[in-house]
């Protein structure tokens, strides 16, 4: 279809920071519009508010403003079609009281100047402070189009004031990112025998330029100097672990149990443990962390590497994709896996990891609060041994949220079509 009209939308989101699992919502985000618009002949322009404009501007080839400079703000959204809030948990306060109303003044700010606001897959809570209740239900009442990403975000929102009638309930964005080269696969949850040695060929190549092993001078991760993707000459292939943990605990219990039950599988059998943190420093300090106690696993033929070579979001992905199991903390590293059909474990240190998890038909391995190493031991070599089955299993949900990931682009194309 021609394009016929041209539209600026200004994103509002968690964007620029660099965190693996935002960014990639942002990229998704972009990714539909772009879609949904050269389907409807509507040439669509983003305007992304991050925190470091340039950054923004470059990986992703589109405008950017910085977040916090208001007056840029406003006049970039009273140049604008209309103004999209989300992905992500930008309403929430468990992480500080200065988020939600952060938010909802952006969203605000479009409403004064008479532009069309659109909540775009937002999983919204926990929001302990009551007194934001209010403050939510007056700016979402005045939105165009509403979407979460659960259920349980469209219940809050119902106890807040919002009719249940204005809220569509959709995927995470990111289960609709594509790999920008889309050449493989996992069919039945295991690459075919030409996808794996092409993979196992990117990987020892990786490892012979140096980016797959462990960071340098860090004696104390037990795979130092390991090459990912490793050969074992018993079976053709090391299986890969994709582990994403961050630190939550006070008395980091969580990060103990899954060291203990990643030793415990390293010594019963060979495997790559291939840490993947989303958001740096922390993510990779975490898994140091669990490296250091579960101690040298080279000896059993086992390994431990770490993946920092990510430059844009479907680097991970793709990384992702290249995992047997994914065992994760971070919700889109849960979602990433289910992307691209790599069997999961997901444990559970947030409401948003359970309510993602139901929508598979899974159950979390465990949780920030109790979490039984014998268990992961024995869920991952399950995975290990049944991915295919896993996947048979899954297929149907995870067919269905990648399909329905576009609506939101779909809904607000349309409305800017129509407005004219």
């Amino acid at each position: 279809m021609v394009t016929t009209t041209s539209k600026t939308i200004v994103i509002s989101g968690y964007y620029g920071f660099k965190n693996s699992g935002d960014e990639a919502v942002l990229k998704s985000i972009l990714t539909a519009l772009e879609q949904e618009g050269q389907a409807a002949g509507v040439n669509i322009n983003p305007v992304v508010l991050s925190i470091d404009p340039e950054w923004t501007e470059a990986m992703y080839g589109v405008k950017s403003v910085h977040r916090m400079r208001l007056g840029e703000v406003r006049q970039a959204i009273k140049e604008s079609d209309g103004l999209i809030s989300g992905g992500g948990s930008l309403l929430q306060d468990a992480t500080s009281p200065k988020t939600i109303p952060y938010y909802l003044g952006i969203l605000k700010i479009a409403q004064w100047l008479g532009k069309p606001t659109f909540i775009y897959a937002q999983g919204v809570g926990p929001v302990n402070r009551k007194l934001f209740h209010p403050m939510i239900r007056s700016v979402f009442r005045k939105c165009s189009y509403i979407s979460v990403r659960d259920t349980q975000s469209g219940e809050l929102l119902q106890t807040m004031g919002i009719s249940a009638d204005a809220i569509q309930v959709v995927p995470d964005p990111v289960m609709g990112l594509p790999l920008p080269d889309d050449k493989q696969e996992h069919s039945h949850g295991v690459l075919d025998e030409a996808a794996l040695k092409d993979t196992q060929g990117e990987r020892r190549i990786a490892a012979d330029e140096g980016q797959a092993a462990p960071l340098e001078a860090d004696p104390s991760a037990s795979g130092a100097g390991a090459s990912a993707g490793q050969i074992d000459q018993g079976d053709g292939h090391l299986p890969t672990i994709g582990i994403s943990v961050r630190r939550w605990h006070p008395e980091l219990k969580e990060l103990q149990s899954i060291a203990d039950g990643l030793k415990e599988l390293a010594a019963s059998r060979k495997v790559h443990l291939r840490f993947l943190p989303f958001h740096k420093p922390d993510d990779l300090e975490a898994s140091r962390y669990i490296a250091e106690l579960i101690g040298d696993v080279r000896s059993n033929g086992s390994e431990i590497s770490y993946y920092v070579e990510e430059q844009q979001p479907q680097d991970m992905l793709r990384e992702v994709s290249r995992c047997d199991v994914v065992l994760g903390m971070r919700l889109h590293s849960l979602i990433y896996a289910a992307n691209r059909r790599v069997p999961l474990l997901g444990i559970s240190y947030d409401p948003k990891i359970d309510h993602f998890l139901k929508r598979l038909g899974c159950e979390p391995v465990g949780s920030s609060e109790a979490l039984d190493p014998d268990r992961l031991k024995s869920e991952i070599a399950k995975l290990l041994d049944g991915g295919q089955a896993w996947v048979t299993e899954h297929e149907a949900p995870i067919a269905e949220l990648k399909r329905e990931a576009a609506l939101p682009a779909r809904r607000i194309v349309e409305y800017l079509r129509h407005r004219g």
